[in-house]
């Protein structure tokens, strides 16, 4: 390939939407386009989705994103999806089978927040299964093995009716080239897949655990030769079969053949955006990796940390070989509800709806109402973040990821007063903002007592258009903060893996120095500011210690 042929579609699938990327050789994205996916809750912590939906609204997406490129379908050399990890279910044509109390096909996705599972996880985890060692130490609900044997219990003719299970990026990919090959990000993250060990056949990275499946009640899915989960798995990146099916190129208006990546997890490839660019003048080695943290904010947060050997790390996900960037190994901390926490605790709220409508009026988004209120009423305060000094929040409204790695633990509020006010609510946002960087703090303190020397976090995702949120962040893990040039990292890491899988590049590694770019760097304020977040840092976890004590009260 000629260094100016071929532009490449990064496709990300996030909760609440399909998106997709135009992007050059140099990482310039060129048009971008999402498109809407449908969400069932049908109980409480259930939550569902559509392959079906999916796949359209990729396609629509993609389409959308073609025309606002200008980009004719030759010009397109690679695409590269990911997605949130969420299931899969189809049976042996292909269609969808339910995973729903409701029973209905449609519904065919169980998503990565749905924690029906918490006491299939809790039972797996009193085993205290060796390949639990490579997921931090605990299973996660969020994660697939509890998800299946919940399906295998709770609902026996989606168990036996379902000939395929895949990772929701898995499945784009194989419904884009018919290809089953899994990914080695998926299956070592979320399935227990042991991508480091020798594989049973040359044509794998890794190997499954028999004994694992045999232990937890799902026998016959190792029996099988675990031909519903997977028996090719191969890096992120690598070209698949053929390229793109005639099927799948009529749905995208693409080429037939064009080429396909192995797939990734949506918050990975935001790792794979981010953490390529060059900084202070010089391009990352691998060691100067391990002074690097990734924060993907959305929904949820992840964080994702490489090293070149394993760092074993109580209550962070990992290490997981290969999982992100081929030949390194991938610690993976998170937060389970961040800008859905910050969202609740405005959108519940008494006056949540005030806000609302005055932003609207303004033609500006809530967060810029209440930035600017916050702005008033810290007028004659020393600095912003002391207007929190009597508010505190716990942010675990949806359990704890890590570093705790507690699905059952619960948010808290201390400090409201009997008053509704919007200053209130703007006092609270604030806090809940403080509340989930302490989050990110604690997984930093975590890191770095594991082995890694982070001293720089590299973000994207929705809380990055926020001047508060970065500043507290900044301030808070005491952290410079790089900003991408291009802001949206995600889409940029799935187009890495269609630009590999061209042959645009020889590796991932190659494509990130050649697509990354930092463009903004912010500076953590010390002095008072430090001081202060220090004691608020304290009273983060005191709130831990003290819902703890609660429960022994209460037992």
């Amino acid at each position: 390939m000629s260094e100016s042929e071929g532009l490449f579609i990064g496709v990300d699938v996030g909760t609440g939407s399909a998106r997709a990327g135009v992007f050059d050789r140099q990482g310039r994205m060129l048009g971008c386009a999402a498109h809407p996916i449908r969400l069932w809750k049908p109980q409480p912590d259930f939550v569902e989705q559509s392959s079906e939906d999916i796949w359209r609204a990729c396609a629509a997406a993609v389409r959308e994103a073609m025309n606002a490129a200008g980009a004719a379908p030759p010009c397109i050399a690679g695409v590269g999806f990911d997605a949130t990890c969420s299931l899969v279910a189809l049976d042996e044509r292909g269609g969808p089978v339910t995973v729903s109390p409701t029973g209905r096909d449609e519904q065919n996705i169980i998503v990565w927040m749905d924690h029906r599972a918490v006491a299939q996880a809790d039972r797996i985890n009193a085993g205290g299964h060796d390949v639990l060692h490579y997921v931090g130490g605990r299973i996660s609900p969020e994660m697939q093995s509890p998800k299946l044997l919940w399906l295998k219990e709770n609902l026996p003719q989606t168990w036996k009716r379902t000939a395929r299970f895949f990772d929701l990026p898995d499945y784009l990919a194989y419904c884009a080239t018919g290809d089953e090959t899994r990914s080695l990000c998926s299956t070592v993250c979320k399935w227990t897949y042991l991508g480091h060990e020798s594989a049973a056949s040359g044509d794998s990275f890794g190997r499954w655990d028999p004994a694992y499946w045999n232990a937890i009640g799902l026998g016959e899915v190792a029996r099988e030769g675990f031909v519903r989960i997977g028996t090719r798995i191969r890096p992120p990146g690598e070209a698949l079969g053929r390229g793109m099916t005639v099927a799948a190129a009529r749905d995208f208006g693409l080429q037939p053949g064009t080429a396909v990546g192995v797939s990734i997890i949506d918050a990975h490839a935001g790792g794979l955006g981010l953490l390529g660019a060059a900084l202070d003048g010089a391009e990352p080695a691998a060691a100067d990796m391990e002074r690097r943290l990734a924060l993907i904010g959305g929904t949820s947060s992840c964080h994702m940390a490489v090293s070149r050997e394993p760092r074993f790390i109580e209550g962070v996900w990992g290490p997981y070989f290969g999982a992100m960037i081929p030949g390194l190994w991938l610690t993976e901390g998170g937060q389970s509800a961040t800008g859905a926490l910050i969202d609740h605790i405005i959108f519940s709220h008494a006056r949540g709806g005030d806000v609302r409508r005055e932003a609207e009026q303004a033609g500006r988004s809530v967060y810029d109402a209440l930035n600017a209120r916050l702005d008033r009423l810290a007028a004659g305060s020393e600095f912003p973040a002391r207007l929190t000094r009597d508010l505190h929040v716990m942010p675990d409204f949806h359990g704890n990821r890590s570093p705790r790695a507690d699905a059952s633990l619960r948010g808290m509020i201390s400090g409201l007063r009997l008053s509704d006010t919007v200053d209130d609510l703007a006092l609270l946002y604030l806090a809940a903002i403080q509340a989930v960087a302490h989050g990110t703090r604690h997984i930093v303190e975590t890191l770095n007592a594991g082995g890694y020397r982070i001293v720089t976090l590299f973000a994207c995702g929705g809380g990055t258009k926020n001047p508060v949120f970065l500043r507290e962040h900044a301030d808070i893990t005491r952290l410079r903060i790089v900003l991408p040039r291009e802001s949206e990292a995600i889409l940029l890491g799935a187009a890495i893996l269609g630009a590999v899988a061209a042959g645009a590049y020889s590796s991932v590694l190659d494509a990130m120095g050649a697509m990354n770019h930092a463009e903004r760097v912010i500076e953590p304020a010390g002095g008072s500011i430090a001081e202060y977040h220090d004691a608020k840092h304290r009273v983060f976890h005191r709130m831990y210690e003290d819902q703890m004590a609660y429960r022994g009260m209460m037992a």
